[in-house]
């Protein structure tokens, strides 16, 4: 799994590749974490276009940064979704709570 990021005032943008599973999901989740606090981010965006698989670990990541972030009234979207991750959203419904973008002009003008 690699994570990539940039910071773009309060914005984080994360790009994902690979896959986000249980063997790498408590790292993601402790890089995140720093990150969104160290930069006060109002806005998480994860780029998607590189995950090729996400299991229910990788779901929890996503909600997880949810909770903290919206705690500040913040919030998160998703970019570049494949057709297999957009299945894993809508099954287990984080797109209630999470937006989901074609492109990063669409998801940055979202805040």
């Amino acid at each position: 799994m690699l994570l990539n990021y940039e910071v773009l005032d309060n914005k984080l943008v994360v790009k994902l590749e690979g896959e986000l599973d249980h063997h790498v999901s408590e790292e993601i989740r402790q890089e995140l974490d720093e990150l969104i606090e160290k930069k006060r981010c109002k806005l998480l965006i994860f780029d998607l276009s590189g995950l090729h698989f996400m299991d229910s670990s990788g779901i929890g990541v996503i909600m997880g940064r949810y909770k903290s972030i919206s705690k500040n009234g913040g919030k998160v979207c998703v970019i570049k979704v494949s057709d297999k991750i957009d299945k894993i959203f809508n099954l287990s419904g984080l797109y209630r709570i999470v937006d989901k973008h074609e492109n990063l002009k669409d998801a940055l003008d979202s805040m």
